[in-house]
């Protein structure tokens, strides 16, 4: 037991380490092509399931555990009021996106909706939305069924203007 604790520990410690490396940003331009794994500047939380990049997007995949809490966090973004787009589709039943402010990636309770879910329906998504503060962003996809999956691509966020 002390062993898989220690062994979550090291792997807590080093998500921070990495993250504290990443620079805040304005802009994000990311079409996901290239990723192997999620990049060190992001964090995918998958809860039980499996939230992970595969075919140039990333995918939120519930296995045998619908209803689970997925996230997908970027980089910190500076504060300001910005535009979001990304494709996001879904391989059937309910699906549904929300998004959050975090400003603890490792504090539950800092992960502030901001946005009303909304049904996943195969089309591109945009939301205007505002950070009073530097913050991440967390895209929560919620799967209701077993084996169902939920892809996200060329997300995009610019300033408003």
């Amino acid at each position: 037991m002390r062993k898989f604790v220690f062994t979550g520990i090291m792997a807590l410690g080093g998500f921070l380490t990495a993250n504290a490396q990443c620079t805040t940003v304005s802009t994000i331009a990311e079409n996901f092509d290239t990723w192997k794994e999620v990049n060190k500047c992001w964090a995918a939380q998958p809860g039980k399931a499996m939230l992970y990049p595969n075919d140039k997007k990333i995918i939120f995949y519930s296995m045998n555990s619908p209803a689970e809490n997925m996230y997908l966090v970027t980089p910190k973004i500076k504060a300001g009021t910005y535009t979001l787009t990304l494709d996001i589709s879904d391989n059937g039943g309910e699906t549904t996106l929300e998004l959050f402010s975090i400003n603890n990636t490792s504090d539950a309770k800092s992960y502030i909706s901001i946005a009303t879910p909304s049904k996943i329906t195969g089309d591109k998504k945009t939301f205007e939305i505002s950070f009073k503060k530097d913050t991440h962003l967390g895209l929560k996809v919620l799967l209701n069924g077993v084996h169902q999956a939920v892809y996200i691509d060329n997300l995009s966020l610019k300033p408003k203007k």
